[in-house]
């Protein structure tokens, strides 16, 4: 078994939370996560190189979609109220 461990830190732990809870339906049964402050800790395991490989690239392009998706969202937001 091979297992991985990655660490991903944002400015505030709303942040992260917000970006964990958009990631938890794609990861359920495949990486585990959870949040520490500002900081989520994503943890893989898997039976073979080749599918630890395709599951954290997975991963890493769904932290990419939730990251962008929890800007735009904080950009609508903030101008909604005129900031």
């Amino acid at each position: 078994m091979i297992s991985l461990e990655l660490r991903v830190s944002y400015q505030d732990a709303v942040t992260a939370e917000s970006v964990m809870r958009a990631l938890d339906p794609d990861n359920q049964g495949y990486v585990r996560s959870e949040l520490q402050g500002s900081q989520i800790v994503f943890r893989i395991e898997a039976g073979s190189a080749g599918t630890m490989r395709n599951t954290a690239d997975d991963l890493m392009a769904c932290i990419k979609v939730a990251e962008e998706s929890v800007k735009l969202t904080s950009v609508s937001e903030g101008h909604g109220r005129g900031l």
